[in-house]
């Protein structure tokens, strides 16, 4: 039987999920987490190899000459050096759209916490306050109906297109920047040049990938061309925006609220945004629901076995 080895595994199974099917099919070993200088030593003797953040590069490909297959756990790809694989005979399959509702859930999430703070309000009851309240009800922060707001979305891939259902779901006018045309686009989205986008958006959310032309794409000049009663929303990827320049922003009152999911660097260190009072951060989770991670693990599964039968499939 070949050999499988789960670099990384806790994260996408800290142990609610099951990775038997993969131990039907092969030797199976699971390490939690893969050090960078313990990588090749644990895939040496594999054939099959699933990876969620451990780096397999060049390097690494050069030696495991077993290798033939590598299995990310996630969409993106970014941690195998796909070129070096195929040099190799490697082949390497990803896990497309598995977290699409889960991602754009988490948009919205991110958002009616800023309008509706629901959280802040829920802590401030249990310590006491609106059983002292003289009046009905009370408020202390802006309550914000979206109805009729503009939302701005960068990037219409499968998670874009979701979100800007749900934003016009609550009747609110919805505008994009992306490579489509204005024919491919629904009827409700209206397509945008960047200079616009960011100068109509109520809220602005990232959906593009990561590549050298949208690195820091939200920065010091991109931020001053967006209202600063925006709300900004990055579910993407940290270094589509400059930490440093959205801090200073939220700082500035030149931006109502950033909200992510995601950081240039993870776990972060001393990133000025975790101490920004606007400033909404989850520690990258909107991928992470029972649901989606049990899609995940499914078709990562059902990749592997689609390799082993020689029909692999999610190449990419």
């Amino acid at each position: 039987m070949m050999k499988i080895v789960i670099l990384d595994g806790y994260s996408a199974n800290p142990g609610d999920l099951s990775w038997k099917p993969l131990e039907d099919i092969g030797e199976l070993t699971v390490y939690d987490r893969t050090k960078p200088e313990e990588t090749i030593h644990r895939a040496k003797d594999a054939g099959i190899v699933l990876t969620n953040k451990v780096l397999i590069k060049r390097p690494e490909i050069e030696q495991l000459p077993k290798l033939k297959y590598i299995g990310v756990l996630a969409t993106g790809y970014n941690v195998v050096d796909v070129e070096a694989a195929h040099e190799h005979g490697i082949i390497v399959t990803n896990v497309p759209a598995y977290s699409t509702e889960s991602v754009a859930q988490m948009v919205f999430a991110h958002l009616l916490t800023v309008t509706n703070r629901t959280e802040h309000y829920a802590i401030q009851n249990r310590a006491g306050k609106w059983t002292a309240n003289p009046d009905f009800c009370y408020w202390d922060t802006p309550l914000t109906e979206l109805a009729g707001k503009t939302f701005g979305i960068v990037g219409l891939g499968n998670i874009g297109q979701r979100v800007a259902a749900i934003a016009n779901a609550f009747a609110m006018n919805v505008i994009a920047y992306t490579s489509k045309s204005a024919e491919e686009l629904p009827r409700f989205i209206g397509k945008r040049t960047l200079r616009e986008l960011l100068a109509e958006s109520d809220v602005l959310s990232l959906h593009c990938p990561l590549a050298p032309d949208t690195k820091h794409l939200i920065n010091r000049q991109t931020l001053g061309l967006m209202k600063p009663s925006a709300i900004l929303i990055n579910t993407g990827r940290g270094p589509l925006v400059n930490d440093d320049d959205v801090a200073e922003a939220l700082r500035g009152n030149r931006l109502r609220a950033f909200c992510a999911d995601v950081l240039t660097e993870e776990p972060p260190k001393a990133n000025p945004l975790l101490k920004c009072e606007n400033a909404f951060i989850t520690p990258h989770i909107a991928w992470a629901s029972d649901e989606a991670r049990t899609r995940l693990i499914a078709v990562a599964i059902n990749n592997v076995k689609a390799f082993i039968e020689g029909t692999p499939q999610n190449v990419v």
